[in-house]
């Protein structure tokens, strides 16, 4: 918002054209935290540099990242270089957590994607070059820790090809490796940067290019110019025709095919050492987005369908922003705002469109990290947070009261593991209650539900990870101790065949009666499909207001499946006739109806269970593949890939979760402490009959023991 000067006045800014909105993104331990510290360093916003591997690290402020040395939720703080505003926010790695990272990169205009030098291209890196694409952020790409034993820049710019099937466009060059790193080549300005021993970023000198690199800078040099003035045809034919363009020239057409993700600026160094980063902080600058030269923001309607209309992002308009995190911390309750268009003053009563309620803006600040600055006002291209909001969840927008407007929400991933948990002592249990309220609505991806037969708290997240991290923050955070359950797969249940049936709800006691009668189809669905129901009744058998109650009536028993209760998926129903009374039908009869329908005709359907599918990528030393492999494979494991790196293999698999808890632990005990892996979700596949036997009887057994 403002601009500080040494003398301490202070000015708005409002030029757009000034401000970036970043990501740093990456896999676990390539970097990105560092990177970030450094970031803030070298634009005086912190005076002292934490680490990472202490404990220190500025946007690493919750006890379990100091602790573990990760990322967990996303962290904001806004910096200022020569003359330009960025909005930062240092994004986890850990793949249970990548729902940080995908409703950071809905709200940002740019992204600094960090690969280690040497562990290159990891199986995390692309899973958030993934999310990437599909929000289309333009990226500019930092190869680290090239000091590193192994480290090669080269490689893993041929890695972000191959495996990511991006297109890097190389534009420094590392002047020695390993140990041996001191500097870099600017390719565009032929200008060497060596820094000294101190680990002071301002420590370079500028120095001729060593002479043994002389002709491999020219070679890539011609390769980068080449490759940036395709976005240009007049500079491209002047090129051809013999004339070097500009340097001014080369940046624009390098700009422009960085926001058309043409390709991805390449930069290298070593953020921890503080060599190399004041160069990406210029190509921040130079080639990635101001707010208003991205893709505006499409508005949907209360369907969430997108209605053709845009946020477009100037303060002339009226107000349109995002809530994309909320956070509760010692000051209280923080909902942190894009400001796609518009100005938000202290103050102002603004709308929320989804609960259709206003909400009255008492504290605005801008967030570093966990401390914070009060201001008054805020504009379009800002991310700020408010405190204080009481009933905007992640996704709502905000908006003018007179001009109410939805922007595009965000979808999260349901989850797909479970544990039961309970207070220890009695006078835990509100305390537990009130902490995973806040919990829940700091987090889309997780979830809490009370279990009817057993009155236990069940909680749902994305991973072993993940819900090993919140029951840290239940006991630590909130004081609440607890005696934790096994953890439980989200198993599904489907069908395999296709009936025709019909159903009649009939009851009569005294005074008016109940009738519904329904013929219908129900067949399996498209896998993914949920449930869908349609009707092709012709002639008024069923009256079509008693529609919405049938539908109703089917959706309502899809929670609980025939075989062992579980919620059923892919099911396509189809009422195609039936009868109706004149006096006695209803829409709860015909609910009725729809309800034992579901009874009588799932068992009949050839119900199956199935179970979530991990898509698992492994990382392992060349000697301990055959160990690896062997392991998934006794874990129901579907071998998909196998790809030789320099320090190793990756190995990505199909794996039923019921057979990954406690992976991490065989694969360290396998590889020596060396391997990595990570998993997101797949797909639900049909258990094999013992496996499905098993967890009926085990369900069936649970159930009765309550």
């Amino acid at each position: 918002m403002r601009a500080f000067y040494d003398d301490g006045s202070s000015e708005t800014m409002t030029d757009l054209a000034q401000y970036r909105n970043i990501g740093i993104f990456a896999h676990v331990d390539a970097g990105k935290t560092t990177t970030t510290e450094r970031i803030l360093k070298l634009t005086g916003k912190i005076h002292k540099t934490g680490e990472v591997h202490d404990g220190a690290a500025t946007t690493d402020f919750m006890e379990q990242e100091q602790e573990r040395g990760i990322t967990i939720q996303s962290a904001a703080t806004t910096c200022f270089w020569k003359n330009h505003r960025f909005n930062i926010i240092d994004t986890p790695g850990h793949v249970d957590f990548t729902v940080e990272v995908y409703r950071s990169l809905k709200v940002l205009d740019g992204g600094v994607g960090v690969f280690c030098g040497s562990g290159g291209v990891e199986p995390q890196s692309e899973t958030n070059w993934r999310y990437a694409n599909e929000s289309e952020v333009a990226r500019i790409i930092f190869v680290n820790k090239l000091d590193r034993m192994g480290a090669d820049f080269l490689r893993v710019v041929g890695q972000v090809k191959d495996v990511l099937g991006a297109n890097p466009l190389v534009m420094t060059l590392p002047i020695g490796r390993e140990d041996d790193f001191v500097g870099l080549v600017d390719l565009l300005s032929r200008q060497a940067y060596v820094w000294d021993d101190s680990g002071q970023p301002e420590n370079f000198e500028v120095v001729d290019i060593p002479t043994d690199m002389v002709d491999q800078v020219e070679e890539y040099r011609e390769k980068l110019i080449e490759m940036a003035v395709e976005q240009d045809d007049d500079i491209m034919m002047a090129y051809m025709d013999g004339d070097e363009p500009s340097i001014d020239d080369i940046k624009k057409c390098i700009r422009k095919g960085t926001i058309a993700l043409d390709f991805f600026p390449t930069y290298c160094g070593s953020a921890f050492k503080n060599k190399g980063v004041q160069l990406v902080l210029d190509a921040v600058v130079d080639y990635l987005p101001s707010p208003t030269e991205v893709k505006p923001q499409p508005l949907t309607d209360e369907a969430g369908e997108e209605t053709g209309e845009v946020a477009t992002v100037s303060i002339d308009e009226t107000l349109k922003a995002l809530a994309f995190k909320i956070m509760d911390d010692r000051f209280g309750a923080l909902t942190f705002v894009r400001i796609y268009s518009g100005v938000i003053n202290k103050g102002d009563t603004i709308l929320n469109a989804f609960t259709g309620k206003t909400e009255r803006i008492g504290r605005m600040v801008e967030m570093h990290a966990d401390d914070r600055n009060e201001i008054d006002r805020a504009q379009a291209g800002d991310i700020i947070a408010i405190v204080g909001m009481k009933n905007v969840q992640t996704g709502h927008t905000l908006c003018d009261q007179k001009s109410p407007v939805t922007l595009e929400p965000m979808i999260f991933p349901d989850p797909v593991i479970s544990i039961s948990v309970k207070p220890k002592d009695k006078g835990g249990s509100e305390k537990m209650g009130i902490a995973i309220g806040k919990m829940v609505a700091e987090d889309p991806s997780f979830r809490v539900e009370t279990d009817e037969d057993s009155g236990e708290t069940i909680l749902k997240g994305m991973g072993e990870l993940h819900l090993d991290i919140k029951v840290d923050i239940l006991n630590r955070t909130y004081g609440v101790e607890l005696e934790v359950g096994e953890p439980q797969v989200a198993y599904r249940e489907t069908i395999t065949q296709g009936i025709e049936d019909s159903y009649t709800h009939k009851k009569q006691s005294g005074g008016s009666g109940q009738f519904g009668k329904i013929d219908y189809r129900i067949k399996p669905g498209e896998i993914g499909s949920g449930y869908t129901f349609s009707s092709s009744v012709v002639g008024g058998n069923v009256p079509k207001e008693f529609f919405p109650a049938i539908e109703k009536g089917f959706r309502g028993m899809m929670e609980q499946g025939p075989l062992a209760g579980f919620p059923v998926l892919d099911v396509e129903i189809e009422l195609y006739d039936g009868g109706f009374h004149a006096v006695d039908s209803s829409a709860v009869a015909f609910e009725l109806a729809a309800r034992g329908a579901f009874r009588q005709s799932m068992p009949k359907a050839g119900p199956q269970l199935i179970e979530p599918i991990m898509h698992v990528d492994v990382f392992t030393p060349d000697d301990h593949v055959g160990d690896v492999i062997g392991d998934l494979n006794r874990r129901r494991g579907m071998i998909k890939d196998q790809m030789a790196g320099n320090t190793g293999v990756r190995v990505k698999a199909d794996v039923p979760l019921s057979e990954m808890f406690g992976y991490i632990g065989s694969l360290r005990t396998m590889t020596s402490g060396r391997g990595q892996f990570s998993m997101e979700f797949s797909h639900y596949n049909p258990c094999p009959a013992t496996v499905s036997e098993n967890v009926i009887a085990a369900e069936k057994e649970r159930k009765a023991a309550k």
